[in-house]
């Protein structure tokens, strides 16, 4: 769960048609700064980065153990 703040935050660079998972991971991907240069910033909360980069991590095991399925022929 996030912050009502970050929530607010998602929502305003929320593109037409994109998910919230969607406006998360483009800015995790971006390399003009994302999600995680917030920190500090009073924009996001400690719980919120810490959702974030639970977020990252889980995105990262999900790719990995695809290419790993993807190796084996699955």
């Amino acid at each position: 769960m996030v912050s009502d703040d970050v929530y607010e935050a998602l929502k305003r660079l929320k593109r037409p048609g994109e998910s919230f998972s969607e406006v998360i991971r483009r800015l995790l991907h971006s390399k003009r700064g994302g999600l995680l240069d917030l920190a500090g910033s009073q924009t996001i909360t400690e719980e919120g980065l810490r959702a974030l980069e639970e977020y990252r991590k889980a995105v990262i095991k999900a790719e990995v153990e695809r290419l790993k399925r993807l190796l084996k022929g699955d």
